[in-house]
């Protein structure tokens, strides 16, 4: 008896592929910490396999976001990101509806039609991701639907290394840390506390911990592996 495909338009459809590989690099800059009276600002997206090699983009999408008239914005912002904050209030600025599109659409160039299944979705990555996600959720309704339930938070390898290896920090806020581990994010990369730079960085320090903390064997005990039936 032939099986029918149940996420199509009938028993010839085949199902779409698993994009859960791929990691869509994100990182966004808004008003305040106060998450429910935030505002973007800035928003960096950059897509790769699991290997950290761009997928079809020489270099992140990077969209300054407009700022409505009236914003919470925090005195440590208007302080530090006074050019971020005035290039949201120009003329050349993208609504939030216009970058939810532009970001969705650059995803689905990229990696084809996204899977119904969220768990075959491609995985959200950054710094802190927690908080771009919600962000996203709440500002980006369109690339929430394109993305997996799961996401890769650099911060945990972080802590991690901070408590084995206290001496020897990731240098993020050195470019020369960034462009020796993630060529890509380089040269237009910015400086720290700017989406683009952010998101390089993001990525490059998780090639630092890839290639210094995590090189243990990933052969799991012989009495731990599942027996294929």
């Amino acid at each position: 008896m032939r099986s029918e495909a149940t996420n199509g338009s009938g028993p010839t459809a085949r199902p779409r592929p698993d994009r859960s590989d791929h990691l869509v690099w994100f990182d966004a800059e808004f008003t305040t910490l106060d998450l429910d009276r935030a505002h973007l600002t800035q928003v960096a997206m950059m897509i790769t396999d699991a290997e950290l090699r761009p997928v079809g983009m020489a270099k992140p999408l990077v969209l300054t976001i407009r700022l409505p008239a009236r914003s919470t914005i925090s005195p440590w912002v208007r302080r530090h990101l006074a050019e971020q904050l005035e290039a949201s209030r120009s003329r050349d600025a993208w609504s939030v509806d216009a970058a939810d599109r532009r970001l969705a659409t650059e995803i689905r160039r990229r990696l084809g039609p996204i899977p119904r299944a969220i768990e075959r979705r491609p995985v959200l990555a950054g710094n802190s991701i927690h908080t771009d996600w919600w962000l996203i959720r709440k500002f980006l309704p369109r690339v929430h639907r394109c993305l997996n339930y799961r996401h890769l938070d650099v911060s945990v390898l972080k802590f991690e290394w901070r408590r084995l290896c206290p001496e020897l920090d990731f240098e993020k806020t050195d470019p020369a840390w960034v462009r020796r581990y993630c060529p890509w994010a380089w040269p237009d990369g910015g400086r720290p506390h700017d989406a683009e730079y952010d998101l390089g960085a993001s990525a490059a320090e998780l090639r630092f911990y890839r290639t210094y903390l995590l090189r243990r064997s990933v052969q799991p005990p012989r009495s731990m592996r599942k027996v294929k039936s």
